[in-house]
């Protein structure tokens, strides 16, 4: 079949992968932990993507080269690992374009011999079996694939990458719209899902006949494209006159060459040759003018060998282009090129100098002097070429005669011998610069406390404008509209806080406020007593006494709490004498009880044996009881060896024996006396280990121990030291502090957690750089205990990562600690963006990074913010995390077996045998340190191994120790409740199964309550279980009781029935929970709750926990279902959960009532969430290092486990081996700045009641960035956007001369986080835009039709909606019934002063360039930023030639020399599409620093990227499930983006409001309109939404 036949799957592929654009996530490609992301670039879409950038023009190699290192340097500067791929097949693409089949050849050997990139050139195509077999062995992250290629077949090859890439469960990154900054890369991701996958599947053998189809007729294309150069000749013809000509250029250099030498002279002498043959056409050029031409292409090589970037840059600009006969030898010539590039490899071990094959062609300077010589040498005394360059090029020459021997090709001079011209005449042919666009460089003077400290050094060095000048807005006042004249533009406005929500009043004596306080704070208590088990602290002030007593409503509800308190420290007191006489009988009870249990049931008796330790204070009853445990497993061990005879022990028997001889040697050495060693020693003996035995008890007879261990039926058959580090790794004794620390209650605090608190104790500052559960969270509370206990005034801000961390920490709080405080105050508040509660009025605040920086820039909070004493930052792992992976001491074992095995004559090997290595031999108790000294041995062997060539060896012991890849083909969702089965038959739960899809949680989780329910029918219930239900109907029988006592009270007392009636109506979800739980009669078998714990809720705490937390969630939308999963144990936890739900599964998952729960990354947040294991379920682009380390960190709960378990479900084996191998990434800083951070700190120091506290913290804000860290550097680029930042906002008239607010400047500040939008709609405000937009329908009404409403949500979308869809998109023919997916243009009057905007801040922004530019090291930007070749040298000053040609340079200050080879001048930094490619890489700022909003963005190759249209149609049609589909955005996604819109709307709307003293002001009146009707169809299709899923 040909390729028409597959026009319709042609067609089909393009629609399903246009269909997906719409959906790909614009999002960060490499997050922190970039290590463990390894990723693949195809080497032709890397290709196509740089030579279609808008500033490069073909024939630039250097040019080409520069951004392609660009567009690298910008993946591996954050962190990127990857290789590059070019198949052979994508060859064929390139046959219609001989000049870029050179050029890929080019790219090919400048990335191998010049980068340390890998690159892959050994795959045949994109559906080959290796290929297939690369992505199964390595699993790249993603593929970074171009969407659309240079042609129509070159798209299709693209289109079989990503179709196949997606079969492979590969995620595609597309090449093209990449945005980057210091700390992230920016891209479009289209994600691999189950209908892609399904793609690949279904038309498998119709792809690889389309394909072989594809590449069929692509070779066809290679014969048609070779004709009209070569004619009969052959591509295997031409293969060899390229090998003769390599060889005899061998012969005549023996020593080597340049590689720009070498390709000039072999493919002019090649191109010679072969002209010479076909000469037969009258339009082609006369051998003699081909000759002519040849020369001057060796005269330019000669100048690219001797002329530095610096002279290059200046280049003239010639717009001429070649004539048609010119074009055509110029391709036969890249022809000529491609064969001796593709044949360099036969030249053996030549010297080939390869650095510069990234300048082989220079088109540019070729026309220069091609014009030259054609219309300038005829009309100008001769030029001279100077001696280099004069002897380069006849040696050149000279060679390429020397390889022509078909006929004489002439001498070197003259250069031109015919007069046939090459170029196109024209009337204007050099091209002029025109500076006239360029803005004049110069500040608007400025002063004011802050600007002079901070940038007065740098302002005396830079040009001032006068105060004449036209652009000094003060002699130019803007134009304000008249409407807004009765505007209080300068009124401060309310902030965020003022305007989210608080539940209650706060200070408010209404009974019934009181009560829901109690009852709110009863609640918080609960929660954070149900997340960790910590008991109250009552704090008081350590230096003054209280006198006035709290009042109000929270100091009211904390006396009642405290004095109960009180009253049963007194009882306590009391019975303390009787407790202590009893004391004694119960502890021998207990030891009693643990001796039988362990005669009955060893391992039972032993897990109470270790509570006992735990829970026991003296020493000698711990080493009473250890002894009993040593003599319990010594004759279990006996009767168990008498019993196996020749069949495998169980050494866990051994393993405990082993581990109470640690114990006891350990811990109790004082106490050991004579016959303890000897019973020990005798234990030893038992176990096969006699030379340790001796060593105890030296009058113990062990004879010859190989001997004695033959007729040991108890020896456990090898060595002492091996038998620890293979079996007792997790029991191994630890190196740690026995010292207490009185500071610390709970434990013994490490080193490094004394050094914190001793940090807290001098009031310094830390940075705690641990890992989950490792125990940082306690000097947080340190922290906040310190600062309670010294005043009522100072606070403690906690900043945490999530608002679901808040609620968990504030309920800990409030848990841990209680304090009385004056009037007014309380201990513990909150502030999201959702809610506030006591946020300026508590101790400790505990609130998210956005909330905190809103109160710290507030300059009306600053009263509030001196009272801080101390900041905490949770979740540091966030940005990094302690690179201690180590072995295990099993791992140690295998990796030294696997070392023995495969080098049998390995000199070390005894030496680092377990039973000989120094730390090890005749230890008795070998601990972690020693294990991990011998590990460090290992490793370092290991690495011997490899700097003395022994690499091979190594491999196969990495083979060797690798596990097998083999992939399942099975339904992994139907496996998964097997999976969950069997961590319960191990005993591994509780266990947290991530996963990273909302929908694929809460189906996970049914499925495993569907999986119960189908054994619990099959099955019988187990004995014990009866007993639970006896508990369940006792408990039942007491719960109706209660309600018929409540009935019968309020029938009594009708007056105030309320609370009672409210606890009756909470009682029937209890009830309906107990009796669901007798329905499903709880066993073992068919629930994965702690049936021990459910027995303890029930019966001892009466049901608090579940009565409490069940009816929280009766009335939510998941309610029902998470109490139907609560009763089998199982529970699901992601972000779209209302947070009541979340807080039903956090808590019972922390009582045991629930052990398996689903979850994506937000478990993985907050505090206390551990258990015994943790799963990865599911594959994802956002399963990285960071995210596995968070959430691998939840698994071994401390004090209870002393291994965690973390397995990997349906996840490829190579991405399990980055993601435990990735290293620590560098803590680095971002662009600090932005200008509505400058306009927000200039508010600050504006502040008049403490100008001198503002003007610190200002500063401290800009001089103490990351960025410029030990970077000077930086720190001047800081300084010099400030300036820009303060003109800009002077001539937006947000600021004055002395850098005061005015007008709008609180609008532009409230609006922060929608920069540069937040600037443009004040722009439009004060231009009157929105006053003409908004008319009444009719004169008097102040309601607004639908079509004014519709425009003002496309003008709003435009700002505050934008999501970009790729540009590609716009080729798709798709029909959709109601909605368009691209967002339409801003009307006319808006778009004309969006451009007036764009144009000033444009100009301003070059201004800023051209200054920062001055002050750059040029030496940097003479060089490739990848592979860091220099292209400097001293310029050619003898050269008269050189002078002429090289003679522009003005307009080339602020943009790198080399886009200048390209003919692009300062002029381009104007133009949007072209300012991020051509700008100084060392100026250390991108075009995303400038506050432009264009229309529409664009991409590399200059192409227009639409808007999505979400908001806009969804204010239309008002349905979320068509938008989602036709918008191609995820459900979740699109209720985030509109409810982010909606609020957007709400806070302009106030803002106006506040702002106008005109009530009826139509934009006022218009945006009030607009937020309600927003809120109402969103509320309704919310509504509209939960009750569909409700009935589903």
């Amino acid at each position: 079949m040909g390729l028409k036949d597959h026009a319709v799957f042609f067609r089909k592929m393009t629609e399903l992968i246009l269909y997906e654009m719409p959906k790909a996530g614009y999002s960060s490609i490499l997050n922190d932990f970039v290590e463990s992301n390894f990723f693949v670039i195809d080497g032709d879409s890397l290709l196509v993507t740089c030579l279609c950038v808008k500033s490069f023009k073909w024939g630039q190699n250097l040019h080409f080269f520069y951004l392609v290192e660009c567009y690298l340097v910008d993946l591996m500067s954050n962190g990127g690992q990857f290789s590059i791929v070019f198949f052979k097949d994508a060859e064929c693409a390139y046959f219609d374009f001989p000049e870029f089949l050179s050029l890929r050849t080019a790219l090919i050997l400048h990335l191998q011999h010049n980068t340390d990139i890998d690159v892959q050139t050994e795959f045949s195509g994109c559906l080959s079996q290796d290929w297939k077999l690369f992505l199964e062995q390595h699993y790249p992250y993603f593929l970074i694939v171009s969407e659309e290629g240079l042609s129509d077949l070159q798209t299709y090859l693209f289109n079989f990458l990503i179709i196949h890439s997606w079969g492979m469960k590969v995620n595609v990154v597309l090449s093209s719209g990449h945005e980057s900054d210091t700390l992230r890369l920016y891209a479009h991701i289209m994600e691999s899902t189950e209908r892609n996958q399904t793609f690949l599947k279904q038309n498998e053998t119709v792809i690889q006949s389309a394909y072989k189809s594809l590449i069929q007729h692509l070779e066809e294309r290679r014969v048609l494209a070779l004709a009209p150069y070569f004619e009969r000749l052959k591509w295997n013809d031409m293969m060899e006159e390229a090998c003769r000509t390599l060889f005899l250029l061998q012969h005549l250099w023996p020593e080597g060459s340049d590689i720009r030498r070498v390709l000039c002279v072999t493919s002019c002498s090649l191109s010679l040759r072969m002209y010479h043959r076909i000469l037969v056409c009258c339009n082609h050029l006369s051998l003699q003018e081909v000759e002519d031409f040849c020369r001057l292409h060796c005269l330019c090589v000669a100048f690219q060998l001797h002329l530095p970037l610096s002279q290059r840059a200046c280049s003239r600009v010639i717009t001429s282009s070649w004539i048609r006969a010119s074009d055509s030898f110029l391709k036969m010539n890249k022809w000529c090129e491609h064969f001796i590039l593709g044949n360099l490899n036969i030249l053996g071990s030549w010297n080939l100098d390869l650095k510069h094959v990234s300048d082989l062609h220079d088109e540019q300077l070729l026309k220069n002097i091609a014009f030259h010589y054609e219309f300038e040498s005829t009309q100008e005394p001769h030029l001279n070429l100077g001696n280099s360059i004069k002897r380069d090029y006849e040696h050149l020459w000279n060679f390429v005669s020397q390889l022509v021997k078909e006929f004489d090709v002439g001498k070197s001079f003259p250069v031109r011998t015919r007069t046939q011209h090459f170029l196109t005449q024209k009337e204007s042919v050099i091209q002029e610069i025109s500076l006239e666009k360029l803005p004049s460089v110069g500040f608007i003077p400025m002063t004011s406390a802050v600007i002079d400290e901070f940038v007065g050094d740098m302002v005396k060095d830079l040009p001032i404008l006068k105060s004449d000048d036209a652009v000094v807005p003060s002699l130019f006042p803007q134009k304000t509209s008249d409407e807004l004249l009765h505007w209080h533009a300068q009124r401060p406005l309310s902030d965020d806080y003022d305007r989210i929500k608080c539940h209650i009043d706060e200070q408010s004596r209404d009974p019934h406020v009181l009560d829901f306080l109690k009852k709110s704070q009863a609640y918080q208590r609960f929660y954070g007593k149900s997340l960790e088990s910590v008991s109250t602290k009552v704090i008081s002030i350590q230096t003054t006494q209280q006198k006035e007593d709290s009042s109000g409503a929270s100091g009211e509800i904390l006396q009642q709490y405290i004095k109960p308190q009180k009253v049963t420290k007194k009882k306590k007191k009391k019975t303390i004498p009787k407790e202590e006489q009893s004391k004694e009988q119960q502890n021998d009870d207990l030891v009693f009880s643990i001796e039988e249990e362990m005669k009955n049931n060893l391992h039972s008796g032993i897990r109470k044996l270790e509570d006992y330790l735990t829970s026991c204070k003296s020493n000698s009853a711990k080493f009473g009881v250890e002894m009993l445990g040593l003599i319990a497993c010594f004759k279990a061990w006996k009767e168990h060896c008498h019993g196996k005879g020749k069949i495998s022990k169980d050494l866990s028997i051994a393993v405990q024996m082993m581990k109470r001889i640690h114990s006891l040697l350990e811990r109790y050495p004082e106490i050991l006396e004579t016959e303890h060693h000897q019973y020990i020693a005798k234990c030893l003996n038992c176990l096969g280990f006699n030379d340790l035995a001796n060593s105890l008890d030296p009058t113990l007879v062990t004879g010859n121990d190989k001997e004695k261990n033959k007729g040991n039926k108890y020896s456990i058959g090898m060595g002492p030291a091996r038998f620890q580090l293979q079996y007792m790794g997790h029991y191994l004794i630890r190196d740690e502090r026995k010292d207490p620390d009185p500071r610390v209650q709970d434990f013994i605090p490490d080193t490094w957690q004394r050094e914190l608190l001793d940090v807290v104790d001098k009031n310094e500052s830390a940075v705690i750089v641990a890992p989950t559960s490792s125990g940082k969270t306690y000097a947080s509370y340190y922290c906040m205990e310190k600062v309670l206990r010294e005043s009522d005034d100072e606070v403690v801000v906690y900043v945490a990562p999530t608002k679901a961390v808040v609620s968990q920490v504030a309920a800990s709080v409030q848990n841990r600690f209680t304090k009385r405080l004056p009037a007014g105050r309380t201990l513990c508040g909150a502030f999201t963006r959702d809610y506030r509660h006591n946020a300026l009025n508590s101790q400790v605040l505990i609130t998210v990074p956005e909330c905190f920086e809103i109160l710290l820039l507030a300059p009306h909070r600053q009263k509030w913010v001196k009272r801080i004493r101390y900041v905490i930052f949770d979740e540091i792992e966030k940005y990094g995390f302690p690179p201690d992976l180590t072995f295990t001491p099993q791992e140690s074992i295998q990796l030294y077996d696997t070392m023995v095995q495969v080098w049998e004559t390995w000199p070390r090997a005894q030496e680092l045998c377990p039973e000989e290595f120094v730390l090890f031999k005749n230890k008795v108790v070998i601990k972690k340190l020693d294990v991990r000294k011998y590990e460090e041995n290992l490793k370092a062997e290991l690495t011997n191994w490899i700097q003395n060539g022994k690499v091979k060896q190594v491999e196969t012991v990495l083979e060797n120790l690798s596990p097998d890849s083999s992939s399942s083909s099975k339904d992994m969702v139907n496996m998964f409740p097997l999976l969950v089965e069997k961590l319960r038959q191990m005993d591994k739960l509780p266990a947290i199964f991530f996963l990273f899809k909302n929908g694929d949680v809460e189906k996970r989780a049914g499925s495993m309550c569907a999986f119960l329910e189908k054994i619990g029918t099959k099955s019988h219930p187990h004995t014990e279980c009866h007993h639970y239900i006896l508990d369940i109907n006792e408990e039942l029988k007491k719960v109706e009781g209660i309600v018929k006592v409540e009935k019968k009270t309020i029938k009594k007392k009708q007056k105030k029935p309320g609370k009672l009636e409210r606890m009756l109506m909470d009682r029937p979800e209890y009830i309906n929970f107990l009796m669901k739980l007798k329905t499903v009669k709880i066993s073992e078998g068919c629930t994965y709750a702690d049936v021990s714990a459910l027995h303890s809720e029930i019966t001892e705490e009466n049901g608090l926990t579940l009565n409490t937390a069940l009816k929280r969630v009766k009335l939510t939308r998941r309610g029902e279902e998470l109490t139907t999963l609560a009763q089998r144990g199982i529970g699901y936890h992601h972000s779209a959960m209302y947070f009541k739900e979340k807080e039903l599964v956090e808590i019972l998952f922390a009582k045991g009532l629930i052990r398996v729960v689903t979850a994506t990354e937000t478990f993985a947040l907050g505090i206390h969430k551990p258990c015994k294991s943790v799963v990865f379920a599911q594959d994802s682009v956002y399963l990285d290092a960071l995210n596995y380390r968070q959430m691998s960190g939840r698994a071994g709960r401390r004090g209870q486990d002393l291994l965690g378990d973390v397995y990997f479900f349906d996840v490829p084996l190579p991405k399990i081996k980055r993601l435990i191998a990735s290293n620590v990434p560098e803590l680095r800083g971002r662009f600090p700045l932005s200008i509505t951070l400058v306009l927000r700190l200039m508010l600050l120091a504006s502040k008049k009641d403490d100008p001198e506290d503002a003007k610190a913290k200002v500063l401290s804000v800009l001089k103490h960035s990351l960025l410029s860290f030990k970077r000077p550097r930086a720190m001047e680029t800081l300084k010099l956007y400030f300036l820009f930042s303060l003109q800009l906002l002077i001539k937006e008239d947000s600021l004055d001369k002395k850098g005061n607010p005015k007008k709008f400047a609180g609008l532009v500040s409230y609006l922060h986080g929608h920069e540069p939008s937040n600037l443009v709609f004040v722009n439009f405000l004060k231009r009157g835009l929105f006053h003409n937009l908004c008319k009444p329908d009719f004169k008097g009404t102040q309601q607004f039709s639908q079509d004014v409403m519709e425009k003002l949500v496309l003008v709003l979308a435009n700002l505050f909606g934008r999501k970009y869809i790729p540009a590609k998109f716009q080729n798709a023919h798709l029909s959709f019934s109601q909605s368009k997916v691209i967002l339409a243009d801003l009307p006319e009057d808006f778009k004309a002063a969006l451009h007036e905007y764009n144009l000033a801040v444009m100009k301003d922004f070059a201004s800023f360039l051209l200054t920062a530019s001055k002050s750059v090291n040029m030496k940097n930007e003479y060089q490739l930023p990848l592979s860091r070749i220099k292209f400097t040298g001293k310029k050619c000053g003898d050269s008269q030639l050189v002078s002429h040609l090289m003679s522009c340079k003005e307009g080339r200050v602020a943009i790198s020399p080399f886009v200048c080879l390209s003919g692009n001048t300062d002029v381009d930094l104007l133009q949007p599409e072209t300012v991020n490619q051509v700008i100084l890489r060392t100026v250390g700022v991108s075009g995303t620093q400038a506050p432009l909003l264009w229309p529409w963005k664009f991409d590399h190759r200059g192409r227009r990227m639409p808007l999505n249209a979400y908001a806009l149609n969804f204010y239309k049609h008002n349905c979320l499930t068509r938008l989602g589909q036709t918008n191609g955005m995820h459900m979740g996604q699109l209720l985030r983006c509109l409810k982010d819109f909606a609020f957007t709307i709400q806070a302009i709307s106030d803002s106006l409001s506040e702002l106008c003293e005109n009530e009826h002001d139509n934009v006022v009146l218009a945006f009030k309109q607009l937020s309600q009707t927003f809120y109402k169809k969103l509320e309704e299709i919310t509504h509209t939404n939960t009750m569909e899923n409700l009935q589903v």
